[in-house]
């Protein structure tokens, strides 16, 4: 299986170069559009890059004077996108001149003095990349042949370069670590290793005043502190996705850490949709954006994407009743609409088990995991169901034993069988 590794290193062009890069990306998004918009050129619901391509190529290639590869990487784009869109259900966005796919005919990158050559609509440009240390870690003698040149909000010039190796096979385990996400504990672990979300939540609350503080004050008051306002409202611009990708890589290393310790696979709830259903609840306007704004599925990108460089299993696993079964005895209030679990602790009614509702939670989804990752064996099975289990096993061991001890003594004495009606 591929791994696919994106480095973003951050380009230093010429003030030249910097406007040969604009226009390439003008060009290179107009021709997007101009591809997706118009319908006599190619039907709107076509997602085929090889059939846009035959119908619209020349066209873009003489019409924006974009070389060869671009054009290609123009259709390709209309392609993906549309596919993407046909999933979701909704149209195609006009595509932005901020970023454009290239190949490795298109951009060339060289170690020898960590510069890269980049194809634009008015020739090659070799500029010079401002890599770090783990940047020249990941890139020293790697040829790789496909990345992105990107426009930051910043207005900077980065290529986000794509590294591509084998990742290690999954060793079979019977070991699965389970992960519950929350907004109180961002994540707890069936280890009970917890990472509280108070103090990140105080963070969060404390972003979200500063903003509206200056954006109230962007709109109102002198020219002067309307344009300091709008500066500083910038400046701030995605510190706190900053302070969320953050947390979330601290996080994700230590539970792939923990994996690889126990050699166990990583069973992590899915929490795909679960921004629409909890806004149908009735909840205030702070609540809301509590719980819109915090990055759960980048945390699961993350672990997912670390664990898979180290040979380990992730198996997404679906909330349902995780925290409404005890995972004990596996026993869930029988009362419809009641539960064992009040805020932060649960307290089993069937078994007497009591602790940490999230513990409980990250037990519930290991088990799942169990018996996704070993399903000749689930550990979901009710103690009953396994007594009963047993008991017919038993008795068709018996039956056997009792049938093959007939068959001997028949075997043995031949006047048996009658014997025995006898």
């Amino acid at each position: 299986m591929k791994q696919v590794l994106t480095v973003v290193v951050k380009l230093q062009p010429t003030p030249e170069q910097v406007a040969k890069i604009e226009a390439t990306l003008q060009a290179f998004a107009a021709a997007c559009n101009y591809v997706n918009e118009h319908n006599e050129h190619t039907d709107p619901k076509l997602t085929n890059k090889i059939a846009i391509q035959s119908l619209t190529y020349q066209t873009i290639k003489s019409e924006f004077s974009l070389v060869a590869n671009m054009a290609v990487r123009a259709c390709a784009r209309v392609s993906a996108n549309r596919k993407v869109a046909k999933q979701k259900g909704k149209p195609v966005k006009s595509f932005a001149p901020t970023s454009m796919d290239c190949d490795k005919d298109l951009f060339r990158f060289r170690e020898q003095d960590w510069t890269v050559s980049l194809a634009t609509i008015h020739g090659r440009e070799r500029t010079i990349l401002n890599a770090g240390n783990y940047q020249r870690g990941k890139l020293k003698g790697r040829k790789p042949t496909s990345a992105q040149l990107c426009k930051h909000r910043d207005g900077k010039f980065y290529l986000h370069i794509q590294i591509k190796d084998d990742a290690p096979d999954s060793p079979d385990t019977d070991k699965v670590l389970g992960i519950d996400l929350g907004r109180r504990d961002i994540a707890v672990t069936t280890e009970g290793e917890k990472w509280d979300g108070t103090g990140i939540q105080r963070v969060r609350d404390k972003f979200s005043q500063v903003r509206a503080s200056l954006q109230k004050k962007a709109l109102k008051g002198t020219r002067t502190t309307r344009r300091r306002c709008r500066e500083i409202l910038k400046r701030l611009s995605g510190r706190e996705r900053r302070y969320q990708q953050w947390l979330n890589h601290g996080i994700s290393k230590v539970v792939v850490n923990r994996a690889v310790e126990l050699s166990a696979s990583i069973a992590i709830e899915d929490l795909t949709g679960i921004r629409e259903r909890t806004n149908e609840q009735p909840r205030s306007k702070t609540e809301r954006r509590r719980s819109n704004s915090w990055a759960f599925y980048q945390l699961r990108q993350f672990i997912e994407y670390k664990a898979l460089g180290v040979g380990i299993r992730v198996i997404p696993v679906p909330p349902a009743y995780t925290s409404q079964q005890c995972h004990k005895c596996l026993h869930i209030h029988p009362i419809k609409g009641k539960s064992y679990r009040s805020g932060k602790t649960f307290k089993c009614g069937h078994c007497g088990w009591h602790g940490d509702a999230d513990f409980n939670g990250a037990n519930n989804i290991a088990l799942v995991g169990l018996s996704i990752n070993q399903p000749g064996g689930t550990g979901l099975s009710c103690r009953l169901k396994r007594t009963i289990e047993y008991v017919q096993r038993s008795t068709e061991r018996s039956r056997r034993s009792l049938s093959l001890f007939d068959d001997f003594r028949a075997t043995e004495n031949p006047d048996f069988s009658d014997s025995k009606s006898g």
